[in-house]
């Protein structure tokens, strides 16, 4: 079980603990949500938890099955929706770097990724597009 408490700091601001460790995330509401946008938005943070998830779920599966992951980056464009106000969309671009994976340990990295415990707890009404890219420079 994990422990996390959530302070509000004013100004549309919270400042999230996480408790074993110590660590600290600010969020801001959003310049278009009244708020500053000075640090990430509570749907930001969502967007990101999404990308961290699948690749940390790779890097468990490679792991698990001796298979070198030496780099991956994301790229995540976040859609808003409104009435009500809710993410709509997400897409999430997963880069590789010196990935001599085969066809088929990239299929089932791929699908460890889709089926990441981020991905199977957001509402099935936001629309999910990921893209796998194995060329990273």
């Amino acid at each position: 079980m994990t422990k996390i408490n959530v302070s509000y700091l004013g100004d549309l601001r919270t400042r999230s603990t996480h408790l074993q460790s110590g660590e600290q995330i600010i969020s801001d509401a959003p310049v278009d949500n009244n708020g500053k946008g000075e640090a990430f938005s509570p749907t930001d943070l969502l967007a990101t938890s999404y990308a961290n998830c699948m690749i940390t779920i790779i890097g468990i599966y490679c792991q698990k099955n001796n298979i070198a992951f030496d780099h991956c980056e994301a790229h995540v464009e976040k859609h808003m929706t409104n009435s009500p106000r809710r993410i709509g969309q997400l897409d999430i671009e997963l880069s590789f770097k010196n990935s001599n994976w085969s066809e088929g340990e990239k299929t089932r990295i791929e699908k460890a990724a889709l089926n990441c415990p981020v991905a199977k707890s957001v509402s099935s009404e936001i629309q999910i597009n990921v893209s796998f890219n194995y060329n990273l420079k």
